[in-house]
């Protein structure tokens, strides 16, 4: 894993032992991203946040992320806002890069934007993170091999990398407070602070 800065500072921290997939996992939260080249698992719970899991097809090397737009009331992706998508997705990109994997062999799985908080449906922030993604992926030409976008739930991915494998459990009956919560507080964040600097892909 690369310690490097401009990688440590969004990579996900929270490593546990998932007992039910007899597996090493790491929890992916909202700005975090997480890249592996072993068989492990990356887990993570979105409402109206969306995450890109993206890995080599013939390597097994890959990585999630977890990321919303900023919301800035402009519902064009070509503005400030779509900064924080871009940095997103770039950094994950050439953290796999880094570790061997090849972009003509990337693929890329995507989930969320679901429209489950009344504070942010009136900006369209799901839609907006959906449309984002599925964007990025087709300018960087990146093939999209499954996607669960949209709708009124939070959901639950697991993935597991090194087979490119994907469960996503929709949280129907959740009231889940501390993921609302953890979305307000992100959204809060990336009205404050910056974007860290332009990444060019390679």
């Amino acid at each position: 894993m690369s310690q490097e800065l401009g990688f440590v500072e969004h990579l996900a921290g929270n490593r546990y032992f998932d007992r039910k997939f007899d597996a090493e996992a790491v929890k992916v939260l909202p700005g975090e991203y997480f890249v592996t080249a072993t068989n492990m698992l990356m887990v993570t719970v979105l409402g109206s946040c969306v995450s890109a899991c993206i890995r080599d097809r013939e390597k097994g090397i890959g990585g999630m992320n977890h990321f919303m737009l900023a919301d800035s009331g402009d519902i064009s992706t070509i503005s400030s806002s779509a900064r924080y998508g871009t940095y997103a997705m770039e950094i994950l990109i050439n953290h796999l890069l880094k570790l061997g994997a090849r972009k003509h062999r990337l693929e890329a799985k995507v989930f969320g934007g679901g429209r489950v908080m009344a504070t942010l449906s009136s900006s369209q922030v799901g839609e907006r993170n959906a449309r984002f993604v599925k964007d990025f992926l087709a300018t960087e030409g990146i093939a999209v091999a499954a996607q669960d976008l949209l709708d009124v739930y939070p959901r639950k991915v697991y993935f597991f990398p090194h087979s490119g494998k994907v469960l996503v459990k929709k949280l129907v009956r959740m009231h889940n407070d501390t993921l609302i919560r953890r979305e307000k507080e992100y959204a809060a964040r990336l009205a404050e602070a910056p974007v860290a600097g332009d990444i060019e892909l390679f």
